[in-house]
């Protein structure tokens, strides 16, 4: 049986290994399910992502954020260009509060970022991250092909987890196959440096928000938290690491494609205790759908029970209105 045994956990553990026959897929699809309703938060574990890989993921990417500013300002973001910004956006803007910007710096990549320039011209206007070119630094050596290794072997994760989602909507498992297949989605690497000063009034590592794509899967360390969720009476939970695993969340379009049964939950990354002079680092995976995707839940989802016509939006609009508000003051 899956590890989703304890019906009041909040955030459970959901073993996929179990989901290699018919039966053990149905269970591990239904335990999703149950975890998207309650919270709209998972955790995964048995994904078959090389341990290893994980380990080698780190290691590059803490050491180029230990890189001198200067040379990580050679990969900066700037436009037309994906890469490393210094300010990691101010999240809570995505849902219009205001705040401070987030304690953080960044490094991210496309899967289309690889593309040729006419091609990622095709995908939308300037708001729209899947349209600029990734840029990649020299050092640490290894850094891009472990990033592109990682980022092929989380995209196969999301979309196996996109069929098993399917699945616990009563859909067919490749329902939501044709609205991935030239994915926008992104893979981006958060660094929590220390907090030598006190934090502005209102500032956190990153802001309390909701994703706004399908999935999220998250790669946080071991021991290291700050990563809360909300519940539905408004209390912050911790979502501890589990050894081995991924975070998984829906976005608040997953949250629309399932009429709303889905939910897409606030959650924020919380500053260190006072004196606490650690770092942290989080990578997690956006796996965005196609910019020209029509995002409406099926007519078997469409009004969860409200009795009103299901809303309709087209994903790289919709998405890049939320990119707008996160970085427009960055």
């Amino acid at each position: 049986m899956t590890m989703d045994h304890a019906p009041d956990r909040f955030v459970p553990v959901v073993d996929l290994s179990e989901g290699h026959t018919p039966h053990g897929r149905a269970a591990v699809a239904a335990a999703i399910g149950r975890a998207c309703e309650r919270s709209g938060f998972y955790v995964v574990v048995g994904h078959g992502v090389p341990q290893d890989l994980v380990r080698r993921m780190h290691e590059v990417t803490r050491a180029f954020f230990a890189l001198p500013d200067a040379e990580k300002d050679r990969v900066a973001h700037r436009p037309g260009v994906s890469g490393y910004r210094r300010l990691g956006g101010t999240t809570a803007h995505s849902i219009d509060r205001p705040s401070p910007p987030d304690l953080c710096e960044a490094f991210a990549v496309h899967v289309t970022g690889d593309l040729d320039a006419a091609e990622r011209a095709r995908l939308g206007d300037r708001w729209a991250t899947w349209t600029l070119a990734n840029v990649w630094p020299e050092r640490p050596p290894g850094f891009r092909e472990t990033w592109q290794a990682y980022l092929a072997a989380v995209r196969e994760l999301a979309a196996d987890l996109m069929r098993l989602s399917a699945l616990a909507l009563g859909l067919d498992e490749e329902f939501f196959a044709d609205k991935f297949d030239h994915d926008g989605s992104s893979l981006a690497a958060n660094h929590y440096y220390p907090q030598p000063r006190p934090p502005l009034p209102g500032q956190l590592r990153r802001g309390p928000h909701t994703d706004f794509g399908a999935l999220t899967v998250l790669h946080q360390e071991d021991g290291r938290g700050g990563l809360q969720v909300a519940d539905r009476d408004g209390r912050w939970r911790d979502v501890a690491a589990v050894p081995g695993g991924f975070v998984v969340n829906i976005g608040d379009l997953m949250a629309l494609w399932t009429g709303g049964r889905w939910v897409s939950t606030m959650h924020r990354v919380v500053n260190p205790p006072p004196g606490d002079a650690s770092s942290r680092l989080s990578i997690p995976f956006f796996y965005l759908p196609n910019h020209d995707a029509v995002v409406e839940p099926p007519h078997s989802l469409g009004t969860a029970g409200t009795g009103r016509p299901a809303a309709s939006v087209t994903a790289g609009p919709w998405m890049s209105g939320k990119l707008r508000k996160l970085f427009a003051a960055s």
